[in-house]
């Protein structure tokens, strides 16, 4: 059996560190988290005393920022931890774990700001321009920065969650600010709800996102970056190699992907060639994104099934061979 940790190359034309290690510094996590509770102080304040819903929306809506950015930098935090005999796979769904809450918890917000735009729209409310644009200023600025230091470190979901979230709320903030002008020169106060379905809109395609992604890493389905065909090609192209079976392809976390798979060789490949047999795999398959393989080598007379993906049984029996 072999069983490969993290198989990097120092290609020119394969750099594989990036996904493989795609985790932010915690630093930057840190001072994001910050910036986030400025943005947030700021549109809570100007939000209330402008009677805005818009920027109380998307002062709920940063919020859920803090949050995000909160708990990717715990995540990065406690994904460090090492593996050990509870954990065998270490604490690296931390983040995984992290990025399913904050989409649900967008959901959530999207409902409330939903229900509150259809109530004003019914009742409209005197809203301050002024103090739209003013909370929604601060709010864009703050957030263009934030967005400055977490670039670079999409490959992972959780601080992409973060970064979605900031994202929406740089076009949240820059809708704010136009609505703030409008009101303020025109008094149309229906704009401020208005504004804030399209915030809705912009929350609830982050969520859906996020939540997507989360289930899929969490469900250990087929990583999106990785294609079964190619997989399986790529290891039956090997001359010794019959067939394989038991073929299981799935993402400990995001950036970091694994299989396991039982492996048929030749009746004439000999057992000395066996260990070079798998570092050439292990190798191909670092190139197109699977860097944490377990391959179990099988002589042609072995019995085993022949589907290529593992048929659980029901009876305690964990294949049918």
């Amino acid at each position: 059996m072999a069983h490969q940790h993290e198989h990097d190359h120092d290609h020119h034309d394969h750099d594989h560190s990036d996904l493989f290690h795609s985790h932010a510094p915690a630093g930057k996590m840190k001072q994001a988290f910050f910036l986030a509770m400025i943005i947030l102080a700021a549109e809570l304040v100007f939000g209330i005393l402008s009677h805005s819903l818009a920027l109380l929306a998307d002062a709920w809506h940063m919020a859920t920022d803090v949050l995000a950015i909160g708990l990717a930098w715990f995540a990065l935090h406690i994904s460090k931890k090492s593996a050990d005999k509870t954990m065998t796979f270490g604490y690296e769904r931390a983040g995984i774990l992290a990025a399913a809450l904050n989409g649900l918890t967008l959901i959530g917000i999207t409902i409330w700001i939903l229900y509150s735009a259809i109530e004003r729209i019914i009742n409209p409310v005197d809203v301050g321009g002024w103090g739209m644009f003013a909370g929604a200023g601060i709010g864009l600025v703050v957030n263009l920065i934030i967005i400055f230091v977490l670039n670079g470190d999409e490959d992972n979901l959780n601080v992409k969650a973060a970064l979605l979230h900031v994202i929406g709320d740089v076009g949240a903030s820059a809708g704010v600010i136009i609505a703030g002008i409008i009101i303020h020169f025109t008094g149309w106060y229906i704009i401020d709800p208005i504004i804030s379905l399209i915030i809705a809109v912009i929350i609830a395609f982050s969520a859906w996102n996020i939540c997507k992604q989360s289930f899929r890493i969490l469900m250990e389905s087929k990583p999106k970056n990785v294609e079964i065909d190619q997989v399986i090609q790529t290891m039956k192209k090997q001359d010794a190699v019959a067939d394989l079976h038991d073929l299981h392809v799935w993402s400990i976390t995001s950036g970091k992907n694994a299989l396991a798979c039982h492996l048929v060789l030749k009746e004439d490949v000999p057992f000395s060639e066996h260990q070079q047999i798998l570092r050439t795999i292990e190798h191909d398959l670092a190139h197109i994104g699977i860097g944490h393989v377990t391959i179990q080598i099988e002589d042609h007379n072995h019995p085993h099934e022949e589907d290529t993906f593992c048929a659980m049984k029901d009876d305690g029996d964990a294949h049918a061979h």
